[in-house]
């Protein structure tokens, strides 16, 4: 599993990302390959090596034509989104993070405009260059084998930008909500330099780092952005590398664990509010049995996060429980280098959770819904068919 890090000095824009992926190492023709794939037609994407303040770099430009796609002025909405990300066929992994940017997207523009994601439209947003923007990144980073995404402070930019909805300030509102916990800034540079397209890349693939991570460095890669701006290199720099396993055990991570005490509701509701809060991209839940004052039995709710995640979480479990507090603090916790893999066994292809140590393999589990479906379909217990893949290897 590969780092990227992406250095955000003059913002962050779709094709910024695109550019840098593709300056990084991922193929142009593999990216459109698999782009075709999405249910997206009426744009040509193509690359071509510029220079911003003397730093060569990769401008990539997404082309809406006139036959099938949709330009700004043509809203789409959540509903849009979703079906077009369905009938795609690209691996569910990459339609799954396309879900999740779409969503984050959604929700904080019907915050700004105090609509629901459902009902709020996209102009720009849901433009086909917007759509192939982010899917193409999701596939680069995907070509290049990237597990994990760190960003440093974001540059704003500073004026205002013209939308469909007239002249905004620079960040646009929708910025600004979706890098809400993010480290950002703003420049002196009059122009917007980070879109809300880098934006939800950023909030929905990133966590935020004070400095570089460690890394051993592999690939550089510099997505180019529009114009030339005079007094910085207008360019998105991106970082590719594996662990330092020199001395480098595990991984640290920033997380917000919050915890509330529920003595009123009805035990029936906690297996949606639990499945909601994972689906919404929780790290853990789970709930403890306690006695509260007045000898009363009550629950914990119990909620780990990451902080960039905070408030989507914390409006959940107000929304779906009947709690009137959460309490709330930041922690720290190490993992270890974790994939999933599919492995040929006597009873077909199954998934296995493999984890790792400075490179070599503590821990490899069949994936518990695999080993229940076998079970169903065998009549054999899931403890004996456990115990016969124990031996497995990836």
């Amino acid at each position: 599993m590969k780092t990227a890090y992406f250095e955000c000095n003059a913002g962050i824009s779709g094709d910024m990302c695109l550019g840098a992926l593709v300056d990084a190492g991922a193929k142009l023709t593999e990216i459109r390959r698999l782009l075709k794939k999405l249910p997206a037609a009426g744009y040509e994407i193509s690359s071509r090596k510029v220079l911003r303040a003397g730093i060569s770099s990769t401008k990539v430009d997404v082309t809406v034509t006139q036959k099938g796609g949709r330009t700004h002025s043509e809203a789409r909405k959540w509903k849009d989104i979703r079906a077009i990300i369905a009938k795609s066929d690209l691996p569910d992994i990459i339609k799954q993070k396309g879900l999740a940017i779409f969503g984050n997207l959604f929700e904080a523009e019907g915050k700004v405009h105090g609509e629901s994601a459902d009902s709020v439209h996209l102009h720009e947003l849901g433009a086909t260059d917007c759509i192939v923007d982010i899917f193409g990144t999701l596939i680069g980073l995907h070509i290049l084998g990237v597990g994990k995404v760190f960003t440093s402070a974001i540059n704003l930019g500073s004026g205002t930008v013209q939308t469909e909805h007239g002249i905004l300030p620079v960040p646009a509102p929708a910025t600004i909500e979706l890098l809400r916990d993010f480290p950002v800034y703003s420049s002196d540079a009059p122009f917007e330099l980070t879109t809300p397209t880098g934006a939800v890349i950023l909030k929905s693939l990133a966590s935020p780092v004070v400095s570089l991570p460690r890394m051993a460095v592999e690939a550089i890669g510099y997505g180019a952005g529009n114009r030339d701006i005079k007094g910085m290199p207008n360019v998105l720099r991106l970082m590719i590398g594996g662990e330092d396993t020199a001395d480098a055990v595990h991984s640290d991570e920033k997380v917000v664990v919050m915890e509330t005490n529920i003595d009123d509701m009805n035990p029936q509701y906690y297996e949606m509010v639990m499945k909601k809060l994972l689906a919404s991209g929780a790290l853990d839940v789970f709930i403890e049995n306690i006695i509260m004052k007045k000898g009363r039995p009550a629950v914990k709710l119990s909620v780990i996060s990451a902080e960039s995640e905070a408030d989507k979480m914390a409006n959940i479990v107000f929304s779906e429980t009947t709690t009137i507090g959460i309490r709330l603090y930041r922690a720290e916790r190490k993992v270890l280098e974790r994939e999933v893999k599919k492995i040929k066994t006597k009873y077909g292809l199954i998934r296995f959770k493999i984890s790792r140590l400075r490179g070599r393999i503590v821990t490899c589990t069949p994936e518990y819904e695999d080993l229940k479906t076998i079970s169903e379909k065998t009549d054999i217990p899931i403890k004996d068919i456990a115990a016969q893949l124990s031996d497995y290897k990836a």
